[in-house]
């Protein structure tokens, strides 16, 4: 079986995005009560996932939601975008980078509007890959079948000619149940090896 595209999720793969209790400490500095942030703000963070709003609509409804001046806004979101974004996974995206050219190769991430412009200006992923699926652009999620099929299609290849690697034991099923070959991420030895001996087995 010929594999012809290999596909990588981004937040928790490419990128290096351990959590780092920011609602939390925004709860405790504006004395809210704990989850608070996360139930209010939640239908901005699915809108915004989905990309049915725009960036300036997020902290639009942020502001209004919370009773926040743009600063606030402002000082808030800079705290979501430096966890979204993490720390780069040198060693992964070198092992990426050299895939790009022996084969197609691109990127599905469950995003948020705006994502696109912050990591490209942070890691220059689009400078590395063919193709970019993500979920804000695209108006749907992993572990949606619908996702994988646009990525193929996009890609010009058949689901059993891709590899698919991903930290989310959901999304890897999704993509598997498509017919798609999927890794689940657990480290970049475990995930370089697996890959590599499904192309090495590549026809």
């Amino acid at each position: 079986m010929t594999i012809r595209a290999v596909v990588f999720d981004i937040g928790g793969i490419l990128e290096i995005t351990p959590p780092l209790g920011i609602d939390e400490k925004w709860e405790k500095q504006l004395k809210l009560k704990a989850g608070e942030l996360g139930e209010r703000l939640g239908e901005v963070w699915g809108a915004g996932s989905l990309g049915t709003i725009s960036e300036a609509d997020v902290h639009r409804q942020i502001g209004s939601i919370m009773g926040w001046d743009a600063a606030l806004v402002n000082a808030f979101m800079a705290d979501v975008w430096h966890e979204y974004l993490g720390t780069p996974n040198t060693e992964l995206i070198q092992y990426f980078e050299k895939l790009h050219g022996p084969y197609l190769t691109g990127i599905i991430s469950n995003s948020f509007v705006g994502a696109r412009e912050k990591e490209q200006a942070a890691y220059r992923f689009e400078d590395m890959t063919d193709l970019i699926i993500y979920s804000h652009e695209v108006g749907i999620r992993k572990p949606d079948p619908q996702i994988y099929a646009i990525t193929c299609e996009r890609l010009g290849v058949q689901p059993h000619e891709m590899v698919f690697l991903d930290d989310a034991e959901p999304n890897v099923i999704g993509a598997c149940e498509f017919g798609i070959q999927a890794v689940l991420f657990k480290d970049n030895a475990q995930a370089i090896a697996e890959i590599n001996a499904i192309l090495n087995t590549s026809d």
